[in-house]
């Protein structure tokens, strides 16, 4: 009798158990991180008698939950890129909004200042036409320098979430560490604190969303996390802080480091490829440094373009004198890592600003000769490696001239050539008189009454600072093909050098730094003079050489290692084309976002139905075991009956 009533005590409470399971799992359906709840049961086993063997009903062996280790792995795993895909895409949105199209744009307002100087051709003393060209130029500069701060205040704003979001990681961390010492104390329960885990799974994919970990689990049910490829963010009950760190060259930078020890290690970003920190260190290192490059890049064109050919023309001041500059720029830095062992100083500047480049440059000193690599393409300038001479005396590469001025080395020392990266937001215009724009060629043309072709001058500029404005150029066609001589002479008609030279159409004639351009033909016979000019009021040649600089290509321009030249492009050209490469890193990174978060919503959704709750389900199995409790109730009482009818019997 106790035997059936036995049975019938452990079926009520294993069936309890079960609907106190199915309970908590209807509770929790809603809440995040919740994996569902079974209770897990087993027989008692039989007890030998001559008849055979009894079973004595259920045992209940442990609480478990649905867990996958491969799904909940796959599904931070997967969340962590879709957060790093989403972050950089949202930021790249930002930036494309400061490289606009249209009226708003830096290419429509570069095109508009050298659309002003056709007005100024036509009318070179005409004061107020010089003033617009003023204004255009002011409105450039601002736009330049409006352009760089929205860069900075990009920059400011990522360097914001970084510091947000490590602090959120350390958090987090922290309480992954405390809930691993209380795994660990209940480990040798031989049950698992289901609740303590759902927890933890759930902060770990917390911090996938912000840093990309990998999680191994230890023999005493704790599980350590690591970022960067090997170094510990948690490691049992211990838990070592991120810190948002100072860029090596650049404190206005972040980089992303771990505290080991008391001391502060550099992840390497590289090993960093998911979450949003991920997000943000890749549009901070790349995205946004490459479109502040492209935009100091157009700077130090524009600017050093118009202030060459400004420098080749006369003004309208008294005496006239040649043009000053129109605009100034940022100028290029080295900047030497905070971890350097030597003194050395580097100086850095622009010596062609057809060449520059739309990149920083690192420079390494092996103890022996500095390796100059390009960053945007990671190779290796031309002439590379140079020696400790070699930078003394100051070498060139990419439009630029790079020397050694102070100090000494140490082998492994860095240093960071910012080259262009400045420009924008430091740009301004500094010529503020309207007189002092260069309208005037310093030189004349004019062709002799007696010429008996149809030769007239189409333009004439300078085109070289070593124009010698003192003499005069005389030329003299020998022949119906073209072939002339010509001399020069000073102010007192002395000849100081002669020669001679060939015309071709359509090709100018360049002598004494400056480029005589002819329409029609001319004849054997005919004469041309060059003279400085006299009056410049009246001469508009070098405002011809300004405004045609809308189609001269003069940003970007390469040498390749072979010699061969990559020609460069205009100013509006390399506009569209920054405005391209920004438009297609947005597109990409909008698209990456869509297939990212596509792929974490599947993966969350199979993790879901293996670990999820589905209330049609529980219901069904709380109708279930509730008829089972009640079948057990049913043994106890049938059982008592057999008791009660037993000792009856027995007392009479």
């Amino acid at each position: 009798m106790s035997s059936l009533m036995g049975l019938g005590t452990r079926a009520m409470f294993a069936n309890m158990a079960t609907l106190q399971s199915i309970g908590n799992n209807i509770a929790n359906a809603n809440t995040a991180g919740y994996s569902r709840q079974e209770t897990q049961l087993e027989t008692a086993g039989g007890q030998f008698t001559g008849a055979g063997f009894f079973g004595q009903g259920v045992n209940i062996t442990t609480i478990k939950r649905s867990y996958d280790r491969f799904l909940t792995t796959q599904s931070a795993q997967a969340a962590s890129v879709a957060s790093y895909d989403s972050t950089r895409a949202s930021q790249l949105k930002q930036l494309e909004n400061i490289f606009t199209l249209g009226e708003k744009g830096l290419g429509h307002a570069a095109g508009q200042l050298l659309n002003a100087f056709v007005d100024v051709a036509n009318n070179p003393g005409d004061a107020s036409a010089r003033q617009v060209v003023l204004t255009r130029a002011q409105e450039l500069s601002g736009r330049f320098k409006s352009a760089g701060e929205q860069l900075d205040a990009l920059q400011g704003g990522v360097a914001l979430d970084m510091k947000s979001s490590v602090a959120s990681v350390n958090e987090m961390a922290q309480q992954v560490a405390a809930l691993n010492k209380q795994i660990s104390a209940l480990n040798g329960s031989s049950h698992t604190p289901n609740d303590l885990l759902d927890q933890r799974d759930q902060l770990v994919a917390k911090i996938s969303s912000f840093i990309n970990v990998t999680s191994i689990q230890a023999n005493d049910g704790s599980v350590g996390l690591f970022v960067g490829g090997g170094q510990s963010l948690v490691l049992g009950a211990n838990a070592n802080p991120l810190k948002a760190a100072p860029d090596p060259f650049d404190p206005s930078k972040l980089q992303l480091a771990l505290q080991e020890g008391g001391e502060d290690r550099l992840v390497p970003t590289a090993s960093i490829s998911g979450g949003s920190i991920a997000g943000l260190m890749k549009f901070q290192n790349e995205d946004l440094t490459d479109a502040r490059n492209l935009l100091g890049q157009m700077a130090v064109a524009v600017s050093g373009a118009l202030n060459q050919q400004q420098a080749l023309g006369l003004d309208l001041r008294q005496p006239a004198g040649m043009g000053s500059p129109i605009f100034s720029v940022g100028a290029p830095k080295a900047l030497p890592a905070d971890t350097n062992g030597g003194n050395a100083g580097l100086t850095v500047a622009i010596s062609d600003f057809t060449h520059a480049q739309a990149s920083d440059y690192e420079v390494r000193y092996d103890g022996a000769n500095y390796n100059v690599v390009r960053l945007t393409d990671g190779k290796t300038v031309v002439g590379s490696p140079f020696s400790d001479a070699d930078l003394g005396a100051g070498v060139q590469f990419d439009g630029l001239t790079v020397q050694l001025n102070a100090g000494h080395p140490a082998a492994g020392d860095r240093f960071l050539l910012r080259t262009v990266g400045n420009a924008a937001q430091d740009m301004k215009t500094v010529l503020s008189d309207p007189k002092g724009l260069a309208a005037a060629s310093p030189v004349s043309a004019s062709f002799a009454t007696t010429n008996t072709g149809t030769a007239t001058a189409a333009s004439l500029a300078a085109v070289d600072p070593s124009i010698d404005r003192t003499q005069t150029t005389r030329i003299a066609f020998t022949s119906d093909t073209g072939n002339f001589d010509w001399e020069m002479v000073d102010g007192s008609g002395v000849v100081t050098s002669s020669g001679s030279g060939t015309w071709t159409a359509g090709q100018p004639i360049a002598l004494n730094g400056f480029e005589l351009r002819l329409d029609g033909v001319p004849r054997s016979g005919d004469r041309v003079a060059v003279a400085p000019t006299t009056a410049s009021a009246a001469n508009n040649g070098n405002a011809l050489a300004l405004a045609g600089l809308d189609k001269v290509a003069f940003v970007g321009a390469q040498t390749l290692a072979d010699g061969t030249l990559v020609p460069g492009r205009s100013i509006t050209d390399a506009y569209a084309s920054a405005v391209s490469n920004i438009g297609v890193r947005v597109q990409s990174a909008q698209s990456s976002a869509r297939i990212s978060s596509g792929f974490a919503s599947a993966s969350e959704s199979a993790r879901a139905n293996q670990a999820g709750v589905n209330l049609d389900e529980e219901a069904a199995r709380l109708i279930q075991f509730q008829q089972a409790y009640q079948a057990s109730a049913k043994v106890l009482q049938v059982a008592q009956t057999l008791f009660d009818t037993l000792l009856q019997a027995a007392g009479r």
